[in-house]
């Protein structure tokens, strides 16, 4: 009998056993190693000590808000890729997990196989850009009297200033076209850019300054 490959670790932090179990026979099934849990502070004990290749966080479980649990782990900035999903997501709720740290926002209910496509996405994604960041740390864009761009930020610009369609973005950094979106209007309003041609001069024009 032929042993299946692990691919790597994934935390599923959701407090509906039933989406628990949903997306562990999911990715379980193409072959990652899924641990859940039911709440936050369970999450927050077991990465003390261990880092994912991604996890999935509700929202809506018990004790802290998933929002409260992302907030930690960006300020501790923790690695590994987070995915904010919610049953009664917004989009305020939305722009507060992505500006918080979160790679992406997912609605319930999802499919089993969109999830799977995510995932080796934004894990292939995230892989990528842990090569490409010395390099992106060493020449970094400067905007006087801009608040600074996070490093996601700066990657979403990077993308946007070659020509990338929203969708073409989202494929590169393994995230929807609508997380862009989210990007690219924070981008706009640290920026004072007033459309994507203000946005696209300021980052050359900076570009040019290096």
């Amino acid at each position: 009998m032929v042993e299946k490959t692990v691919r790597g670790e994934i935390f599923v932090v959701d407090d509906d056993p039933a989406v628990r179990e949903t997306l562990s026979v999911v990715l379980s099934g193409v072959g990652y190693d899924v641990i859940c849990f039911a709440d936050g502070a369970a999450l927050l004990a077991a990465s003390r000590s261990r880092c994912p290749l991604c996890i999935f966080l509700d929202v809506h479980i018990p004790g802290r808000s998933g929002l409260d649990v992302l907030r930690e782990l960006h300020a501790e900035d923790y690695p590994a890729p987070i995915f904010m999903i919610s049953g009664q997501g917004d989009i305020a709720m939305a722009v507060d997990a992505i500006k918080n740290g979160a790679l992406d926002f997912i609605e319930k209910p999802f499919r089993g196989g969109d999830i799977v496509i995510r995932i080796e996405e934004a894990v292939g994604a995230f892989a990528r850009r842990q090569l490409e960041g010395q390099a992106l740390k060493a020449a970094p864009l400067h905007f006087p009297g801009r608040e600074p761009l996070t490093a996601r930020e700066r990657e979403v610009l990077d993308l946007l200033t070659s020509g990338a369609s929203n969708k073409e973005a989202g494929r590169q950094l393994g995230i929807s076209p609508r997380t862009i979106e989210y990007h690219r209007a924070n981008l706009m309003k640290k920026l004072g850019a007033n459309n994507a041609a203000d946005l696209m001069r300021t980052a050359l024009a900076a570009a040019r300054d290096l």
